[in-house]
């Protein structure tokens, strides 16, 4: 397989337009890869503060993955949060609660 993933011109623009539609139309999306340890964290930790976020699992065998974004892939009101460390320094900060529940994705 592969390292890099391909795409012509007028399928990356179909597949960013996916995305954006996904992600604007969600309090919160989480794209995960399976199989991914890091991105089970991430959801146990969301599910674990009541929040059922929109997950998006990508096969583990896309070739992308390296060349995009390290998954998980977190993002709270159509806005990139980041990955793990952006997740877990939210969390430490106290942060986290407070910007899920102004997006609608955690009722308090």
């Amino acid at each position: 397989m592969p390292s890099t993933f391909h795409m012509s011109v007028s399928a990356a623009a179909a597949y960013e337009r996916v995305i954006s539609e996904l992600v604007s139309g969600n309090a919160m999306v989480v794209f995960t890869v399976r199989g991914c340890c890091i991105c089970h964290v991430v959801k146990q930790l969301l599910f674990g503060l009541g929040v059922a976020p929109a997950i998006f699992e990508i096969p583990g065998c896309v070739g992308f993955r390296r060349n995009y974004q390290p998954f998980p892939v977190v993002f709270v009101r159509g806005k990139f949060l980041g990955g793990i460390e952006a997740v877990l320094a939210q969390r430490v900060s106290g942060a986290l609660a407070p910007l899920l529940k102004d997006a609608g994705a955690l009722w308090l």
